[in-house]
């Protein structure tokens, strides 16, 4: 079987529906459309993950004052585990690189070991904790906070 590399474009409102059915797949505590067309609106960075003309997930970043903020990386659960979501936050870091931001951040679920690994392996430290940052089943889940460098 030959691996195949994802594309990568521009998110539209055309691919809300597909975004929304990769989101809920994805996560218990799962954004609203309404988020995502907030972002749209806002103009921040919305990247469609595409592989063989099929959306396998996206990501969210917003910029501004020489910082990029990662709010959303999400890649289908039952495409995980290929490197798409690593590919995926190349791409977006590139992005961030081009438009000058200096230092990208982003939170975590303390429990997502997995992303906390990719993010690790991506060069991002921890850099802080946010207290019941996040929605949880039985109340809140802390967040951890990561930053990375991307002046050259």
């Amino acid at each position: 079987m030959q691996f195949m590399m994802p594309c990568f474009r521009a998110m539209t409102a055309q691919d809300l529906s597909t975004v929304m059915e990769i989101e809920t797949a994805a996560y218990a505590h799962s954004w609203s459309e309404g988020n995502f067309r907030d972002c749209l609106s806002a103009g921040y960075e919305m990247v469609i993950c595409d592989l063989e003309q099929q959306i396998i997930g996206y990501g969210v970043m917003s910029m501004a004052a020489g910082e990029a903020h990662l709010l959303n990386l999400c890649i289908h659960p039952q495409k995980q585990g290929r490197g798409h979501g690593r590919q995926l936050l190349n791409h977006l870091m590139q992005i961030a690189d081009q438009k000058k931001a200096g230092t990208v951040f982003l939170e975590v679920r303390a429990s997502n070991n997995r992303a906390s690994t990719l993010y690790h392996m991506a060069g991002f430290n921890e850099i802080g904790f946010r207290t019941g940052y996040y929605p949880a089943g039985s109340g809140r889940e802390d967040a951890i906070v990561f930053a990375r460098s991307i002046l050259k």
